[in-house]
């Protein structure tokens, strides 16, 4: 179940409030055989997480509980760059579990998120499963501009909002659960690349039904290590053919790749998917001030799209 972006965070009593974490989304379930991390694209983060798979042995068997893997920086922010390439600098890799979809085998799907919280906190106190790295992602009594306030303060990605009374659907954006961000950014595809040392610059876009569209040249955001490490994913995917649908672009802009500029650029299979963060779109729909954050194992870039934050 995902959040829809919303321009505003609704108010009301029939929501609750948690932070918005920056990581990887995650799925950890317990069963006869063990243990299993998953993310939403249902990749295995198992093997890539151990010590969080270790704690989640102390979840009731036949329980599957659904929340983020962060890393915290030596300040105690959450840092996904941390997360993405420098996991032993991290102070700290937590898990924070904000549902409970099975518990002992029932399904609680169908439950209001209420009575889902409730469970969750119970099964945490009794089997001593909010010790760390495992932790409760906790509701937050206070006005939405308080909210705001502190998100800012903490440099927190934003808030969520989910409608108590909500039921959990699997791979759904209804509305039921919301989120207000406080920094802009989203995933966008990687479809090409301008050839540097070993890169200059991203090429990356966003799907429009199953027409991938050209968003931005992305250059900034990288270190050496990061650069190199990200080129190393380029590997198998060069094809000959542009991918984007609205490329060449007629108008010459600080933005936009011309037929001629598009000579300069090698091609991708749009198979990865970076998170990018900028200050806003342009009237042409481009990206200004782009920067790279880091490449996102939990996405399939099938669900990348042109986020755009809707009246509550």
């Amino acid at each position: 179940m995902y959040a829809r972006l919303v321009q505003s965070l609704p108010h009301g009593q029939e929501w609750l409030y948690e932070v918005k974490f920056d990581g990887y989304r995650c799925l950890a379930g317990r069963d006869s055989s063990g243990v299993t991390l998953w993310s939403r694209r249902e990749n295995l983060f198992t093997t890539q997480f151990p010590h969080i798979a270790h704690a989640c042995e102390r979840l009731p068997s036949d329980t599957l509980i659904d929340g983020e893997i962060v890393a915290l920086d030596a300040s105690g922010r959450v840092s996904f760059n941390l997360l993405q390439h420098h996991r032993s600098k991290a102070q700290a890799l937590l898990f924070y579990a904000f549902d409970v979809l099975i518990y002992r085998g029932r399904s609680l799907v169908e439950l209001p998120l209420s009575t889902r919280r409730e469970l969750l906190n119970e099964m945490f106190k009794e089997r001593g499963s909010g010790a760390a790295p495992l932790g409760i992602s906790e509701a937050i009594d206070a006005t939405p501009a308080d909210l705001v306030r502190v998100a800012r303060e903490f440099g927190f990605e934003g808030i969520v909002a989910k409608r108590k009374d909500s039921f959990y659907e699997s791979g759904k954006r209804t509305g039921a659960w919301a989120k207000y961000k406080v920094n802009r950014g989203q995933e966008f595809v990687i479809g090409g690349y301008t050839p540097g040392s070993p890169f200059d610059a991203l090429i990356v876009g966003y799907y429009e039904r199953e027409r991938l569209l050209y968003a931005a040249k992305v250059r900034n955001g990288f270190v050496p290590l990061v650069r190199r490490e990200v080129a190393n994913k380029f590997k198998g995917l060069e094809i000959d053919a542009c991918p984007f649908s609205n490329l060449p672009e007629k108008k010459r802009t600080q933005w936009a790749l011309t037929k001629e500029e598009m000579k300069n650029c090698v091609w991708l299979r749009p198979q990865l998917v970076a998170q990018i963060e900028f200050t806003e779109w342009t009237p042409d729909g481009h990206l200004r001030h782009s920067k790279f954050a880091g490449l996102r194992q939990d996405k399939d870039p099938k669900d990348v799209v042109r986020e755009v934050a809707v009246d509550t």
